[in-house]
């Protein structure tokens, strides 16, 4: 095992038992090819699958692997669809039979930071679909919600706009400028400390790097 293999899996399963211990499901899974297998045992035929914006789960290839179950992911990001059509896919996400999406940051302590837009992901991630599978590389684990934060700012967030195409000023100077303009898209910060008590969550941490 690599150095970086043993640091990944350390930290990982780490953040699993804190996980455990504010009520989340979590599992450790330490390669891409398992957590994708781990992923779709929570997905059937048949099901309304949310995609919440995230670079995890489009490298982890979900949509096409959801399709091919016979399941229907409902990407709001989709090229073409209309101002309307993306609003009524992210109301659709938020009773989907399963909502799948990444985290900004998780903490060695067991939470779970993002931040938003819209607030879609956000709200999905914490009430109404009915299973939730949350899916986090090594990349994205923090000692604690401080460093979450700051881990939003300075990566993140930045590359977040930039794969948006946005003008906003982190994508010149690289951090996070704290900017005024419409276009922001860190709007909504959300800390889940412990599981939410309607909402069915699992955790998959991924012993390699995935995502912003």
């Amino acid at each position: 095992m690599s150095v970086n293999a043993w640091q990944n899996e350390t930290l990982g399963r780490r953040a699993v038992e804190a996980l455990k211990k504010n009520n989340f499901d979590a599992v450790y899974c330490a390669t891409l090819q398992e957590a994708t297998e781990c992923v779709m045992k929570f997905i059937d035929s048949g099901a309304n699958v949310g995609m919440g914006g995230s670079v995890t789960t489009t490298e982890l290839e979900m949509a096409a692997r959801i399709r091919a179950k016979g399941a229907t992911p409902l990407i709001h990001g989709d090229p073409g669809l209309s101002p309307e059509e993306r609003m009524a896919i992210r109301r659709a996400q938020l009773v989907s039979d399963v909502f799948l999406t990444s985290t900004n940051a998780l903490t060695l302590d067991g939470c779970l930071v993002n931040v938003d837009g819209t607030g879609n992901r956000v709200a999905a991630m914490m009430f109404g679909p009915k299973k939730v599978v949350i899916v986090a590389g090594a990349n994205k684990i923090v000692p604690d919600v401080h460093a979450a934060l700051e881990r939003i700012r300075l990566i993140a967030g930045p590359k977040n706009n930039r794969r948006l195409n946005l003008t906003n000023p982190c994508t010149v100077e690289g951090t996070c400028q704290d900017c005024q303009g419409k276009s922001r898209i860190c709007n909504i910060y959300s800390v889940l400390k412990k599981k939410p008590s309607a909402t069915d969550i699992t955790v998959v941490v991924v012993g390699e790097s995935l995502g912003y």
